[in-house]
């Protein structure tokens, strides 16, 4: 697994300096880079890992304590806020709903888009098919006690995984789904981890505010024997998701 947060920030953006940096700040935040109750590294550490002036760095951090984000105390320091997320577990055997058990009452996946595909390089290549061969693309989005909390595409291969949409239309479940196909079991093969902003479609079907984070996924499910059976990438906010990683 591997988890980045980008420090580059671009000049000529039409987004002031300023707000980029608390971006990059709430992307750090997200990834783990700061972690919640702790310092935040002195102003001019910041400004060095970002190639902006102390000013610039001072105007993102204060913006950030209106935002509730950090919290500013005289002669100490500023400090990252803890904040009440849900706590999703990636490992051997993800699973939307069981890692929400004890967390949320209700928990289910909602059927946004579906689709049939030429298969990209890399969704060729995560499911072990060739270039092109026809794949099932679904778009879900994860919800839980009526919340969004995921939103996430995913693809199977079209000929042994025909009509998954309406069973996962019927059972708001993946892995209830992949039942009604034989496969009883299944585990994680890799995942990636990413953050960046929330883009337009996140925005609206994760119910987010321009300027949000969410952390990225990339994942190939496989049954038991080594078989792809799933490739997908899945968008969580992180506002309202940390994800809790563990060897594979």
């Amino acid at each position: 697994m591997t988890g980045q947060a980008a420090d580059t920030i671009e000049r000529r953006s039409g987004v002031s300096l300023w707000r980029q940096i608390a971006d990059r700040i709430l992307q750090a935040i997200a990834i783990g880079d700061f972690a919640e109750n702790a310092a935040l590294p002195p102003e001019v550490a910041l400004a060095e890992r970002y190639g902006v002036n102390r000013h610039t760095v001072r105007s993102a951090i204060s913006a950030l304590v209106q935002e509730g984000v950090l919290r500013a105390e005289q002669g100490r320091g500023t400090f990252v806020l803890s904040r009440k997320r849900l706590s999703y577990p990636i490992g051997a055997r993800t699973r939307f709903s069981a890692g929400l058990q004890g967390q949320t009452s209700e928990r289910h996946i909602v059927l946004l888009a579906f689709s049939v595909e030429p298969a990209s390089q890399r969704v060729a290549e995560g499911l072990g098919l060739a270039r092109g061969a026809e794949v099932i693309r679904l778009e879900t989005r994860g919800e839980a006690d009526g919340r969004p909390v995921s939103r996430a595409a995913a693809w199977f291969e079209a000929k042994r995984f025909a009509g998954i949409d309406k069973a996962i239309a019927q059972t708001g479940s993946i892995t209830a789904s992949l039942a009604r196909f034989g496969i009883d079991d299944y585990l994680r093969q890799s995942t990636s981890l990413s953050a960046r902003h929330a883009d337009a479609a996140d925005l609206a079907d994760l119910d987010l505010q321009p300027g949000a984070i969410v952390l990225v996924t990339v994942a190939v499910n496989v049954t038991p024997d080594g078989q792809p059976i799933q490739f997908s990438e899945s968008r969580f906010p992180a506002e309202r998701v940390e994800l809790k990683l563990s060897a594979l």
